[in-house]
């Protein structure tokens, strides 16, 4: 069997696909596993050893027509029996037919966020009503009558200096930290920088944890505005790749983060979770540990549709905030840290 999985961005979303592909590993063992993804989320791809091949999409460093192209001519020489296309836009079920696989699996339309894509597909899977994104994921296995099984993040560790560069600016060689997560690509996803900065005052203080203020891309100084906010108990983390990033997410004591790639990350790694939620439903895409701990106001999000309470499509992330009052900026520093005490208390002395 030869099989294709297209989920091309984002980073947070791909981690939730990484439990398709460790499915069907199980269940093909022998089999060809590739996976197409965008250039900015390949490397971490690079740390999943079930996967044959991944093929990478380069529609940022090229006109998107011949990127296609030669992604489509690429795909089509490896003579896949089955292309799942679990990120439902209209650019992944094009890659997806063209791959030129026999069978092209998609959702059906509740489930797409692009409704003409379902126009590229041969087969429909339906996920029924799933809670979590990984579930629905996950459904695009019932066409093949593949069990999903037991979620799995098959991420392997290489070596990385992230971990130590991190210790060493903030003083605590081989210590325990906290990773603080204050960017995300969505404003409306932001918790206050100054908010963050008192939560890395409060770890010190409570739990004798410095902090690393995570950042990206043209993110420098909102987490320089989180470490000049707290007092001295944190530090701006030094620049990370993708796979930095899941070493320095697998060293930390704990992260805390909105709904974004990192808190993915640590997550699938099992690092201890506190996450921020506003506009965005945790139970879809939460983290999944019932130890981990999460702050919402999703259920009060002025912006959430009313048609979209109670739909199959509930949940549905709000991108733009309408309202002059965002509904994160009504999750208080005394919200968090004791979130935090929580989660932190949970861990195990030993651990």
């Amino acid at each position: 069997m030869r099989l294709l999985i297209v989920r091309l961005s984002a980073l947070g979303d791909v981690v939730h696909t990484l439990p398709l592909a460790a499915a069907l590993r199980r269940a093909f063992p022998d089999g060809v596993i590739d996976w197409v993804i965008d250039e900015r989320s390949a490397d971490l791809l690079s740390l999943v050893p079930v996967l044959d091949r991944v093929v990478v999409l380069r529609t940022r460093s090229r006109p998107a027509l011949r990127a296609l192209a030669e992604c489509g001519r690429t795909l089509r020489g490896r003579g896949y029996d089955v292309a799942l296309d679990a990120q439902g836009l209209g650019k992944s079920a094009l890659v997806a037919r063209c791959s030129g696989a026999a069978r092209v699996v998609g959702f059906t339309t509740p489930f797409l966020r692009e409704r003409w894509a379902r126009w590229l597909y041969t087969e429909r899977a339906d996920p029924g009503r799933p809670t979590h994104v990984v579930e629905r994921n996950l459904g695009l296995l019932a066409p093949l009558g593949v069990d999903s099984g037991a979620w799995a993040f098959p991420l392997q560790f290489p070596p990385s200096d992230a971990p130590a560069r991190t210790r060493g600016r903030l003083g605590v060689a081989g210590g325990r930290f906290a990773l603080l997560n204050p960017c995300s690509a969505w404003a409306s996803k932001c918790w206050p920088a100054e908010r963050f900065g008192a939560v890395a005052s409060w770890l010190r203080r409570a739990h004798r944890l410095p902090s690393a203020v995570l950042w990206g891309p043209g993110e420098e100084e909102r987490a320089e505005a989180v470490a000049a906010a707290s007092d001295g108990a944190a530090e701006v983390a030094p620049p990370t790749r993708l796979r930095d990033l899941v070493a320095l997410t697998r060293a930390a004591a704990v992260v805390v983060s909105g709904d974004t790639g990192p808190l993915h990350v640590a997550a699938a790694v099992g690092t201890p979770v506190v996450g921020l939620y506003g506009p965005s439903d945790p139970a879809r895409n939460g983290p999944w540990s019932p130890d981990d701990v999460v702050v919402s106001r999703f259920a009060s999000c002025r912006c959430r549709p009313a048609h979209d309470r109670g739909a199959r499509t509930a949940g549905r992330m709000v991108r733009a905030c309408r309202s002059a009052a965002r509904c994160l900026d009504e999750i208080s520093v005394e919200d968090v840290t004791a979130a935090v005490d929580r989660r932190l208390r949970s861990v195990p002395a030993d651990a």
